[in-house]
């Protein structure tokens, strides 16, 4: 690690007076999580122009995450250098928010990019944002910013005018510099002396008129990519700090595996071992380098016994076992208008198996309790607050004698084990008080501990009048939790397994309209009749928990795989019999975007072996819409499938960053790909078999598509729609309608390339 990385993470250990007086000024705040409608529609209220009725009633609310903390120092702070903090409480996960939010700022703020400093989530510091998750880090966060900045800039403006002796009107400002009619100047610095940003902010903001944005909307080069391709200290995985040692978990053979004995006294002999750490099934082993932590963690394993009574479902029967589970009936949402004769009536079910994160670098976090029994964890979980509140609970610890700081991991997706080895770390550190302890997952650990994403059975039967539209919808979901994040304690998995275990939180679904197994079942399109059921499954066969799109990944492959069939049992094109029942306008733009920029051909005759296919949603129907055009070849001897293009429109609100908005539906796009043709968790009756990547396969860069393009729909001083899952439910739709264009037959169970289907269908 270079010098410089060394003095950051000294700093982030020893948080002294000076160093925080230089980022601005130590803020601590707290907020509730607001509701999943109200986050959806805040930076709406705060960017819409005008809502007099609201706002001289005195009810507005406060635009994006400022409703949870509405103080501005929480957000913004300038010290009389002129140096420029922002905090926020959401984690660079690799979806480029440093990038975003400081140019929302520095766009706010009227000053150079280069001008602000990012602090990301750290519970001695920013926000309380809760969660970076479900793409509303911009919408909430980066709309929270975007008005603190405004609001920020028009009182430093102020404050300059009465130091100046002149009307706020006549000043004029540049990079930081405000300038008088007359030629004084005055800078951020000299401006905010004297000036109290402990305020809380207004419902409305005087924004930059988007056409005079010079920072938003434009390509940044991401601030997070120089150290990651050269290789540079990046991750929480790349730390390390003076003194530290590392530490290495020995897990259960299966779950719920108890310990009944080990024979630790060889370990503790071995070179380099600092401590054998038990605590009832919990083990693990501390050592001065990593090296000395795997070889005496794998000696350990030899020397553990242990007790199993795991049973887990049958694979082949999978989707009957979840089918038959005790169920919590929610009745999602329908419409009822008038009653057609139905020309023709189709049915089908879909179903979708376990998925891993498969995160490229395993799971890692650092933690020390130092001289005075504080607790830092460094940690790439997606939440330090909750995190942070569950390790209270496990320690025994006040929140206060707890610090989380985020550093980035290499992988997320949703929530992977970064938790888990967070609660591990502080559990390993405290009984080796004084030093900081880095653990870090071993590959097969990742992959047989880490929470899957569910396994899910959806089932759909429409009706068609005889003109050919949609007049009646049915839909049904199996699914567990998609959501098992740290209610409690309990939730950590090593918690479970202490001599004093603790019990997980019970699954709870996430109502809608954000949803978890439900999210994006409800039909965007015009249908006279629908009506849509979640048959929600408490009991977890398999340890599960959010993955990136929860349910619009599933429900999206099946509406849009449906719509295809029920446009060929109309005889229509399918891009036409989508715009056929879509009204919304800005939905319609997206496809007719994707469809030109595609070169979509509604007389093109089905050539074998080579297909096309097409595909619509907007997340959780109140985000950023997208649509998608895929082109697909087939190999008839292996049934290889290439995926020679793939073109993309998106309609996000507000662009702030074009270049990583095509960042994220790129890699949205090649991702939810790799689910959908290759991905699939193995396990039998005792154990999960997945354990590397032989037993779970992923894209590979000859598998990835040749050409890919995203073409964006800029709506400048629109809301911000968040991106980071849009294209995770269009894409398998895309490419399961691009293969039954190419081999005239359709598959509905995932992953699509799996056994030898492929080959046999093309060959047909």
């Amino acid at each position: 690690m270079s010098r410089p990385a060394q003095r950051h993470d000294a700093a982030l250990r020893n948080p002294s007076r000076r160093h925080f007086l230089a980022a601005g000024s130590l803020t601590v705040s707290f907020s509730l999580w607001p509701g999943a409608a109200a986050l959806a529609q805040q930076g709406k209220q705060a960017t819409e122009a005008g809502a007099p009725s609201a706002l001289d009633a005195g009810t507005a609310k406060l635009p994006g995450d400022l409703t949870g903390t509405p103080m501005l120092d929480a957000w913004i702070r300038i010290d009389e250098q002129g140096r420029i903090t922002v905090w926020t409480g959401k984690a660079e996960l690799g979806t480029g928010i440093r990038t975003a939010f400081t140019q929302i700022a520095a766009e706010e703020l009227g000053v150079a990019f280069e001008a602000v400093h990012l602090v990301t989530a750290d519970t001695a510091v920013t926000p309380n944002e809760g969660y970076t998750a479900g793409s509303h880090s911009t919408a909430d966060s980066g709309t929270a910013i975007l008005n603190a900045a405004a609001q920020v800039r028009v009182l430093l403006v102020g404050s300059a005018a009465g130091k100046l002796g002149v009307a706020a009107d006549t000043l004029k400002l540049r990079d930081g510099v405000i300038s008088a009619p007359d030629g004084r100047t005055l800078s951020y610095g000299q401006a905010v002396s004297g000036l109290d940003l402990h305020r809380r902010a207004e419902p409305r903001s005087e924004l930059v008129d988007p056409k005079q944005h010079r920072v938003i909307g434009q390509s940044r080069r991401r601030l997070d990519i120089p150290g990651k391709v050269t290789g540079g200290a990046s991750y929480v995985q790349d730390m390390r700090l003076p003194g530290m040692v590392h530490a290495r978990m020995v897990r259960p053979p299966s779950y719920g595996a108890v310990l009944t004995g080990v024979d630790s006294a060889a370990v503790e002999k071995m070179p380099g071992v600092v401590k054998v750490v038990r605590d009832g099934s919990f083990l693990a082993v501390v050592a001065q380098d990593e090296w000395q932590a795997i070889q005496a963690m794998r000696a350990l394993t030899e020397a553990a016994r242990w007790q199993e009574s795991a049973s887990l479902p049958t694979p082949a029967t999978i989707y009957d076992t979840l089918m038959k589970l005790p169920r919590q009936e929610i009745h999602v949402g329908d419409r009822r208008g008038e009653t057609v004769p139905a020309a023709k009536t189709l049915h089908a079910r879909f179903t979708k198996p376990y998925l891993a994160h498969a995160s490229i670098g395993p799971s890692c976090a650092v933690a020390q309790f130092d001289a005075q029994g504080k607790l830092t964890v460094w940690t790439h979980s997606q939440g330090v607050f909750p995190m942070r509140g569950a390790l209270s609970e496990l320690l025994s610890m006040k929140p206060e004698d707890i610090r989380c700081v985020h550093v980035e991991g290499s992988g997320c997706y949703g929530h992977n084990a970064a938790d888990d080895a967070g609660a591990e770390a502080a559990l390993i550190a405290r009984a080796v008080p004084g030093r900081p302890v880095r653990l870090q997952w071993m590959r097969e650990h990742e992959f047989t501990w880490e929470p899957f994403g569910p396994a899910m059975v959806t089932d759909v039967k429409a009706s068609l009048d005889a003109s050919g539209r949609v007049v009646d919808w049915q839909y049904e979901i199996w699914s567990n939790s998609h959501n098992q994040r740290l209610d409690n304690a309990g939730r950590f998995i090593s918690a479970q397994y202490l001599s004093k275990p603790f019990t997980p939180a019970p699954p709870k679904p996430i109502p809608m309209p954000e949803g978890g197994g439900a999210r994006n079942s409800l039909p965007l399109y015009n249908f006279a009749n629908y009506n849509v059921e979640h048959h929600f499954l408490p009991d977890m066969p398999v340890r599960v928990s959010a993955m990136r799109g929860l349910g619009a990944y599933m429900n999206v492959f099946t509406i849009e795989s449906f719509m295809d069939e029920l446009a060929a049992a109309a005889g229509a094109d399918p891009v036409e019999f989508r715009l056929r029942h879509l009204d919304d306008p800005r939905g319609r733009d997206v496809v007719q975007l994707a469809a030109k920029k595609f070169g979509w051909d509604p007389r093109r005759k089905r050539v074998p072996n080579r297909g096309v296919g097409f595909s619509f949603a907007q997340y959780k129907n109140l985000m950023s819409y997208l649509a998608l055009a895929v082109e697909v070849s087939i190999v008839p001897e292996t049934g290889e499938i290439r995926i020679e293009r793939a073109i993309a429109a998106i309609d996000c609100g507000q662009v702030v960053n074009p270049d990583g908005v095509r960042n994220q539906v790129e890699g949205g796009i090649l991702q939810s790909a790799s689910w959908t043709l290759y991905e699939q968790g193995q396990y039998d009756a005792q154990r999960i078999r997945s354990y590397d990547w032989s037993r779970y396969p992923i894209m590979r860069f000859s598998d990835v598509p040749r050409k890919v393009e995203v073409h964006i729909i800029d709506r400048p001083g629109a809301p911000f729609l968040g991106t980071g899952e849009a294209s995770q439910g269009p894409a398998p739709a895309a490419l399961g309608n691009a293969i039954a264009d190419a081999t005239g037959r359709r598959l509905r169970g995932l992953p699509l390339a799996a056994g030898r289907r492929l080959r046999e269908y093309s060959r047909g």
